[in-house]
């Protein structure tokens, strides 16, 4: 049995759940997620409460881990639909900018053209300043932790940040190590 499977998903006030054949969904006061459940786990609501087991007859090993993933999905549908996610990007560099129109983000990172970045549904965003500099931090709001995750993976793909200068997208927050650079030249 998974140790973090074990632990109950605790209902807050204004979720409902429908446990169905094989899917589970969550709705709450910022919107509604649906997830499909592996088929070696069972779902079941007591008292406001959402317990994971393993099913009579799966395999140990292949039960255990499905049991703590699905819990863990559950978990964070659950914090998704009562209070959302954030994840925060920063821009760093020279001319580095962003500007976002109806679902689009437009991103000058010293290439030749913007990079036009468009949001999938479901996903806002802001932007703010940050250090005293002009739009250069955006801050990706949604209800999906996954889809939150690799939406800001797919814009700091665009330009990641560089060893030498620090140049580049991150994370907020990220450190970055950096290298020394050539020493030859003193």
């Amino acid at each position: 049995m998974s140790r973090i499977g074990r632990r109950p998903v605790v209902l807050p006030k204004g979720v409902e759940t429908r446990i169905g054949e094989g899917s589970m969904k969550v709705k709450g006061p910022l919107g509604e997620l649906v997830e499909s459940i592996p088929p070696h786990v069972l779902v079941t609501n007591r008292d406001g409460e959402l317990m994971v087991t393993q099913a009579e007859g799966a395999p140990r090993h292949e039960g255990g881990a499905m049991q703590g993933l699905t819990r863990a999905l559950l978990n964070n549908m659950v914090t998704g639909v009562t209070k959302g996610f954030v994840r925060s990007l920063d821009l760093i560099g020279v001319g580095y900018r962003v500007k976002g129109e109806s679902g689009r983000l437009t991103l000058s990172l010293g290439f030749t053209e913007p990079v036009v970045y468009t949001l999938p549904p479901g996903i806002t965003y802001e932007i703010k300043d940050a250090e005293g500099q002009k739009e250069n931090r955006v801050i990706l709001k949604g209800i999906d932790k996954a889809v939150i995750g690799q939406v800001a993976a797919d814009i700091r793909r665009l330009r990641p940040p560089e060893p030498y200068k620090g140049k580049g997208i991150r994370y907020t927050g990220e450190r970055i190590r950096q290298k020394a650079g050539k020493a030859g030249a003193r």
